[in-house]
């Protein structure tokens, strides 16, 4: 079962989890806030359509699962500045909920999605999994929660947890039409559109840019090989882009100059991340990591065609 199944990663996996040997059948929950229907369709998937804190829709959706991947969230640092509360809601008590479903029927695996930003303050590169947690904003809390829940949860009810740390991940699917939408598809966006690419700051700003399809394929192999771990885990391979490295990439793969018009630095942004993955390495010593390149070319060739046809 996937929680944010029809979301930018959940419907990703969802795909790559039909077409793993040895599973069978996949159900997706998804309250529709910023997924979308578009991302399963054709696809034989069980859409449950709901909050997960509802306990409920929960129960339904992990009944006889043998595992449950935890994306269901509400993005975005700005977005959680915004409405803090929602973020809260959304996040750390949608976790509890799910944790919650997850012991009743006794699940017998959980991977669970935090997030790079509780590193926050933290000066130190690159982001070792054992540095103190110096969140800035309130997503960065909210995901704070999210792992040590998982934690917890491992350690009082015996659940076996594997809670990843995401790092800024990219691809086909992620959406660019709305305002607390991701660098990456808003910058392919712009460039798409021949409109100016809005960099917050000086663009000297660095980001472990994570193509999708690795993310899913790390997910995929902890499933079929039940790994579990007793703490976070980084998900990202120690790249460090800057934003005007990623605009450069972008005018090589595009063949043209792109118009950049920079704007004040935002509440709650870090300057700097860079992931150490070496407890990663550990865990999935095959993993690669997707070049930023080919990750780029095969995300403007899926954002063309709905710039294309005006989605």
């Amino acid at each position: 079962m996937v929680t944010g199944g029809a979301g930018f990663i959940g419907s990703n996996l969802v795909r790559a989890l039909l077409d793993a040997p040895g599973i069978s059948e996949v159900v997706a929950v998804d309250d529709l806030s910023t997924g979308s229907l578009e991302n399963l369709l054709d696809l034989p998937v069980q859409l449950l359509t709901g909050t997960i804190l509802d306990p409920d829709l929960l129960d339904e959706a992990v009944r006889g699962a043998a595992a449950v991947v935890h994306l269901g969230a509400l993005g975005s640092v700005p977005r959680s500045i915004d409405d803090p509360l929602r973020s809260h809601h959304a996040n750390a008590t949608g976790t509890l909920t799910v944790l919650e479903a997850v012991r009743r029927h006794r699940v017998p695996q959980v991977v669970l999605a935090s997030s790079s930003s509780v590193y926050g303050a933290n000066p130190v590169l690159p982001r070792q999994e054992t540095l103190r947690p110096m969140p800035v904003s309130p997503y960065a809390v909210s995901k704070l929660a999210t792992e040590a829940y998982a934690v917890a949860y491992a350690s009082c009810y015996g659940v076996q947890v594997l809670p990843f740390r995401f790092f800024n991940v990219y691809g086909p699917r992620q959406a660019a039409n709305h305002t607390y939408a991701a660098v990456v598809p808003r910058f392919v966006s712009a460039a798409l559109q021949s409109q100016p690419l809005q960099v917050h700051g000086d663009g000297t700003q660095t980001r472990d840019f994570t193509y999708v399809g690795s993310v899913t394929s790390v997910i995929v192999d902890a499933i079929l090989r039940r790994v579990s771990a007793p703490d976070v885990v980084n998900l990202a391979f120690g790249a460090r882009i800057s934003l005007l490295e990623l605009i450069g990439e972008l005018e090589g793969l595009l063949g043209r100059r792109l118009e950049v018009v920079h704007a004040s630095p935002r509440a709650g942004d870090v300057h700097d991340s860079q992931a150490d993955c070496g407890r990663l390495r550990e865990l999935f010593p095959s993993v690669r990591r997707h070049p930023l390149r080919a990750g780029l070319e095969e995300t403007v060739a899926w954002m063309s065609g709905r710039v294309l046809a005006g989605r």
